[in-house]
């Protein structure tokens, strides 16, 4: 698996830079040092890298991993007012070298 973003996020309204993606990858969130429910993690996805939309929200660290059918941006991070004060969370975006599926 190659990492494509990562990054520890200890503000809100933080993102990772965009990274383009087509079939599988992984979405990697885990703890900074502390991580409640009331931190929200956001992946976004984008057709031309300036209009964002919400894929999912995390609300716990997690290993996941998603499938995108067309070339596509994304990027993960924490919006405005959804990390709790004194908490980070690092995050993660990768996938194979080559698409195998």
């Amino acid at each position: 698996m190659t990492t494509l973003v990562s990054t520890t996020i200890s503000t809100d309204d933080t993102f990772t830079d965009a990274v383009r993606l087509e079939g599988y990858f992984n979405v990697s969130i885990q703890s900074g040092g502390s991580f409640t429910t009331a931190t929200t993690v956001t992946v976004q996805r984008s057709i031309d890298n300036s209009t964002w939309y919400d894929v999912d929200d995390f609300t716990t660290p997690t290993e996941d991993y998603g499938f995108e059918p067309e070339l596509m941006w994304y990027r993960i991070g924490v919006k405005s007012g959804n990390l709790n004060a004194g908490e980070s969370v690092v995050v993660r975006i990768g996938r194979e070298d080559e698409d195998r599926h």
